[in-house]
């Protein structure tokens, strides 16, 4: 059996909520989501990962993991991450999207949903 990403147009394709909410219940927005959205997509294309082949960084509505938030999602692993600041964010390029090794230590607890 092929390796499930082999025929991928990205090798890996990371999300990140950006979801705001009007009401003021709990949300990715709140928690610097945009500011890491642009600093992962900085750090892919600083490091030559963007593109075909390689990694694609996008935004997403809310992933209904708000508890957790604020959240991001590797594709083809299905790897869930919350992440606090720019130095998390460079970890999960480095250690993820660059070398395919997961960071244990942000990755989002299973049970926490919305």
């Amino acid at each position: 059996m092929s390796d499930p990403g082999s025929n991928s147009y990205y090798k890996r394709h990371i999300f990140f909520c950006l979801n705001e909410r009007a009401n003021g219940e709990a949300c990715c927005a709140q928690h610097n989501a945009q500011q890491a959205f642009e600093r992962c997509k900085a750090q892919v294309k600083a490091q030559g990962l963007a593109g075909p082949g390689q990694v694609r960084v996008n935004k997403s509505g809310c992933l209904d993991r708000c508890a957790a938030g604020p959240v991001a999602v590797v594709y083809p692993e299905a790897v869930w991450y919350s992440y606090v600041d720019e130095h998390d964010i460079d970890e999960i390029v480095e250690s993820h999207l660059k070398n395919g090794r997961v960071v244990e230590r942000l990755l989002t607890p299973p049970h926490l949903g919305r």
